[in-house]
C-alpha cells in the first residue's frame, strides 16, 4: 500500500467506501443495509397457473369453471402376486425364504382394465342427511332467573351428604349396637333338621332284616372281651380305627 506523508497510515481505496462492514453510519441516519427494491410495475407473488374464475368470468356466467381441467390423483395399484409367484417358480425358486427374497427384488402391478379406469367412483350421500351444524337450544332464560341451576346443585349436595350419614350410621350401629347374650341367641337359633335318608332296598334297611349271615365268635362274652382289647390297644395304634402299626414314644 502506497504511503503518503500527508496521511502516514495510507490512501483509503475506493471500495472501502462500498463495504457495509467498514462503512460508518452518519450521524443522525440509519445505516444502509437493505437491497433495492423492484421498479413501480413489478408483481409480487406467484402467477396463476389456471384460471380460477376471476371478477371477469364471474360476470360472463361463469364459463371459465367448467372448462378447467379436473385433476385426480393417480391411485397406485395393488401387486400382483400370482405373476411375481409364476415368475418366482420359472427362475427356479420354491422355498418361502427365495420367493420372499424375489418379491423384495421385483415389483409386478395388477393391471387395470378400461372399464375400471373409466368408473367414476362417487361418494353415495343418504337422502336423510341433513348438512350443516346442528342448532344449539335456546338458554332458558326462566331457569335462570328461579335460580334453578342453584337448587338443583343444592338438592344434589343434600341427597349426598344424606348418603354418607346413613353409611356412617350404618357403621357405628353394627359396631356399637345391642350386645348379644346365650339367652338372645338361643332365641335366635334355629336346630339343624337332618335330611331325610336315602332309599334303600328293605334288606339292608337296620332292624332284624340287617343281621349278619356269619357269627365268628364262639360267644357274646367272647366278643365283648374282644372289643373291650381293641379299645385299650387302639390308643397305640396308627390309623382311624386304631389298626395300624405302633406308634413309637414320642418326648
Amino acid at each position: 500500500m502506497a504511503t503518503d506523508t500527508l496521511n502516514p497510515l495510507g490512501t483509503q481505496r475506493d471500495t472501502m467506501y462500498d463495504n457495509p462492514l467498514l462503512t460508518k453510519p452518519q450521524l443522525g441516519v440509519a445505516l444502509k443495509r437493505g437491497f433495492t427494491l423492484p421498479s413501480a410495475q413489478f408483481t409480487y407473488g406467484r402467477p396463476n397457473a389456471s384460471k380460477d374464475g376471476g371478477a371477469a368470468e364471474a360476470v360472463s356466467g361463469w364459463t371459465g369453471l367448467s372448462s378447467l381441467p379436473i385433476l385426480r390423483k393417480e391411485k397406485k395399484q395393488d401387486r400382483d402376486f400370482i405373476a411375481l409367484n409364476k415368475a418366482a417358480v420359472n427362475a427356479g425358486l420354491v422355498s418361502a425364504p427365495e420367493q420372499y427374497q424375489y418379491r423384495a427384488t421385483h415389483d409386478v402391478r395388477r393391471r387395470v382394465s378400461e372399464e375400471e379406469k373409466n368408473k367414476v367412483r362417487t361418494r353415495r350421500i343418504p337422502a336423510s342427511m341433513t348438512f350443516g351444524v346442528s342448532t344449539r337450544p335456546s338458554t332458558p332464560v326462566f331457569d335462570l332467573i328461579e335460580n334453578k341451576y342453584q337448587d338443583r346443585w343444592l338438592q344434589e349436595r343434600r341427597k349426598t351428604e344424606l348418603a354418607k350419614r346413613e353409611k356412617i350410621q350404618q357403621k357405628t350401629l353394627t359396631n356399637k349396637g345391642i350386645y348379644e347374650t346365650r339367652t338372645s341367641l338361643l332365641r335366635k337359633y334355629a336346630p339343624p333338621i337332618d335330611p331325610p335318608p336315602l332309599w334303600q332296598l328293605p334288606r339292608f334297611h337296620r332292624g332284624k332284616s340287617a343281621s349278619a349271615h356269619l357269627e365268628t365268635y364262639r360267644s357274646p362274652s367272647t366278643k365283648d372281651v374282644a372289643f373291650k382289647h381293641h379299645a385299650t390297644d387302639s390308643t397305640s395304634r396308627r390309623g382311624v380305627f386304631g389298626h395300624g402299626i405302633y406308634e413309637p414314644a414320642s418326648s
